[in-house]
């Protein structure tokens, strides 16, 4: 017979169940609809685009509302021809699809849909290329909201044809973010696996209903192929939230990242086995990648990169291109990708690496500016490839995205953002 008590505890617990049920369907449909975010290049001609805030080359595009951050954005296109390049701007909601419930009036301040005026050719390079630079905030706008800003370049003497995205992000930092590393997981101690504990302080952020009004995104060297979106938190309070030993965030430890870096084409330099001319182009050959059957202790970017020669004058302009061919010795073990954040060819075909099974190893070239590269080889999913390795030392870095959007807002807000240099 079932007793009052008996009833209530069923209430009690249905009610658990459907917001447990309902934060968990949540979080799928915002996974499934999410756009992979990052910087993108379409035109076959465009090369090395740059996006850094004050100088800051080793982080993505991360800037303070209302402050003297600027962003600087650079690429290069294969010609010195002059093109009419128009930048616009697109504020996007924390799943990067375009904004609709606000004006453009809320988040600009000033004009869109501007040309890049500035321009140079390159001199003295073995390839012709006409280098476009521009800041913002400049003269025709400015930003007056936080949250995830796309630029996308257009051609307008190529039929206004779509010619790159950069991403960025512009935050308002409201709330306080806790953030730590440990190597003792819920898969293994020390050995393979990373895992992230959090807390997130709300501080005068008015937060009634966080299932609906926080959206959290947490990330492992910037690669959103592998981001842990909206990760459920179990521990939730008046001022608060804190997440402590979940699977969601436990990350491959992965390997540290290769590295080169090519100021001169007249000699190899760090990370360089050699480099020659061949009669049209110069082709430069980083020492070959074997199986790493352990950890090795480096330093570098994380995936970052550099525009640099030896020089150190007018880079932006008197940097050559390079061809520049990478390889691995091992056994066949399914697809192998590039990935630094240098690798934003729209194609991801362009990064993959092709088996030659009579030398038993993967090939791919890539014409490449002179600088300072850091990457990493990595399966289609993103996730470490298997001639890499996963190895509890890495010294990852750690990125933390908070989002805010007030019951009947409009538009998510970034209102955090926190990096950890895991080391």
């Amino acid at each position: 017979m079932i007793i009052f008590e008996d009833i209530q505890w069923i209430i009690d617990n249905y009610f658990v169940f459907l917001h447990a049920m309902r934060h968990v369907l949540l979080s799928i449909l915002l996974a499934a609809v999410t756009v992979q975010a990052g910087n993108k290049i379409y035109s076959p001609t465009v090369k090395t685009l740059t996006t850094i805030v004050n100088n800051d080359w080793t982080n993505r595009p991360v800037m303070e509302l209302r402050s003297g951050d600027v962003l600087h954005i650079g690429f290069d296109e294969l010609s010195h021809d002059t093109h009419r390049y128009i930048c616009h701007l697109t504020h996007c909601e924390a799943d990067w699809t375009e904004s609709t419930d606000i004006f453009e009036s809320d988040w600009l301040q000033g004009f869109n849909d501007y040309p890049i005026d500035n321009y140079t050719n390159s001199l003295n390079t073995t390839v012709n290329y006409t280098h476009y630079e521009f800041r913002i905030p400049n003269e025709q706008c400015r930003i007056r909201m936080s949250g995830n800003y796309r630029l996308t370049i257009y051609d307008e003497d190529h039929g206004n044809e779509k010619v790159l995205d950069a991403e960025f992000y512009v935050v308002e930092p409201i709330v306080n973010i806790g953030l730590s590393m440990s190597t003792n997981t819920d898969i293994d101690v020390n050995k393979s696996h990373q895992q992230l504990n959090m807390t997130l302080e709300y501080k005068d952020l008015k937060v009634v209903r966080p299932d609906d009004e926080i959206y959290t995104v947490v990330m492992q060297n910037w690669n959103e192929q592998t981001a842990r979106i909206n990760p459920r938190p179990p521990y939730t309070y008046h001022q608060g939230q804190r997440w402590e030993h979940q699977r969601e965030l436990i990350f491959e430890a992965g390997n540290e990242f290769h590295k080169f870096e090519i100021l001169d084409v007249s000699h190899p330099t760090m990370g360089i086995d050699r480099i020659h001319w061949d009669g049209d182009h110069y082709q430069a050959y980083p020492f070959t990648t074997t199986t790493r059957r352990n950890y090795l202790t480096d330093e570098s970017a994380n995936g970052a990169f550099y525009i640099r020669n030896s020089d150190w004058s007018e880079s932006a302009y008197t940097c050559d291109y390079v061809w520049v061919n990478y390889t691995i010795e091992a056994p066949y073990c399914g697809d192998i990708f590039l990935q630094g954040q240098w690798t934003n060819n729209a194609d991801e075909t362009a990064y993959q690496l092709r088996y030659d099974a009579d030398r038993q190893c993967y090939q791919t070239q890539i014409m490449q500016k002179q600088g300072y590269y850091s990457y990493q080889y990595v399966n289609k999913e993103g996730k470490t490839a298997p001639t890499e390795g996963n190895f509890f030392q890495t010294r990852n870095k750690y990125q933390v995205l908070v989002y805010y959007k007030e019951l009947g807002g409009r538009t998510w807000r970034l209102v955090g953002y926190r990096g950890l240099d895991a080391r």
